[in-house]
């Protein structure tokens, strides 16, 4: 197979793997890259290309998302190239070690295995998962570097797979309910003292009382997100979004009326917003 040249569509996997390699030996840039310096690069990639999904399921257009897509796969072969030159593996040991591991992790599929439904699949996939890597406790395997609501909510699904968990969300509004109230005693506590960094006994390492009791409340949010069957990382990004939006509208009406933000008053403010609400209903 020769080289495809930069005036050719590439039409194939393995016109798509001859281009990397090229400009891995041509191209001054892709020479000096390694791992680590291909590392953020590959994670503003994935987020990206969540960005292109919310776009599909809101739109029904999935250009950018096979644009994105693209993206994350000449990640994937970049790496495997890299690796190939460092002697670790290449490219096909990496595709290998995928198809041997569906098969290892689908035995329902691929030998005669008998499975009552996607959760018994779930669990025997945990299992088999723990078994392969070695790993002594359930948790293992949630990567530190997650966004932090969606590390939670990997960590609770772990813990619930062995029965650790309410029965149903009642439970975790008791809980909620207690973790407010404990967030609002450490405000209190911390108004009454005056100190913003008041040590306690079995806090963190550089959290205060406040802080800790704040993450034990949003850690709460996300196990109820979980029992209703809320993607709390989406649903917080989809929040985001929203007031981005609707905050872009009020920076416009207030550029429109010739008067600088200062000079309007929350109450003012407040009634640009309360139209934008309005308008988008």
């Amino acid at each position: 197979m020769t080289d495809t040249t930069p005036n050719e569509a590439p039409r194939s996997l393995e016109e798509f793997i001859q281009i990397v390699r090229r400009l891995r030996r041509e191209c001054p840039w892709d020479r000096e890259q390694t791992h680590a310096s291909l590392r953020p690069m590959l994670i503003e990639e994935a987020y990206e290309t969540v960005e292109a999904i919310d776009h599909g399921i809101d739109t029904g257009d999935y250009t950018e998302l096979k644009k994105e897509l693209g993206d994350v796969l000449l990640h994937i072969l970049f790496h495997s190239d890299l690796a190939s030159e460092e002697g670790y593996f290449t490219l096909e040991d990496v595709i290998q070690a995928e198809c041997e591991k569906l098969i290892y992790r689908h035995p329902h599929v691929f030998s005669d295995i008998k499975v009552e439904g996607a959760e018994h699949v779930s669990r025997n996939w945990e299992q088999l998962k723990r078994r392969e890597k070695g790993r002594n406790s359930i948790l293992d395997g949630v990567p530190a570097s997650l966004p932090a609501l969606q590390r939670s909510a990997r960590l609770q699904e772990k813990a619930a797979k062995v029965g650790f968990d309410w029965p149903d969300s009642e439970g975790v509004w008791k809980k909620i309910r207690e973790e407010i109230a404990e967030f609002e005693t450490e405000l209190q506590n911390e108004a009454q003292l005056g100190q913003t960094d008041r040590p306690r006994s079995g806090c963190q390492k550089d959290h205060s009382p406040k802080e800790e009791e704040f993450g034990d409340l949003l850690f709460s949010l996300v196990n109820l997100s979980r029992h209703e069957g809320i993607d709390a990382e989406g649903a917080l990004r989809a929040a985001s979004n929203k007031f981005s939006r609707r905050f872009r509208k009020v920076e416009a009406e207030v550029e429109s009326s010739g008067r600088p933000f200062s000079d309007f008053s929350l109450d003012e403010l407040d009634a640009i917003w309360d139209r934008v609400k309005l308008s988008e209903r």
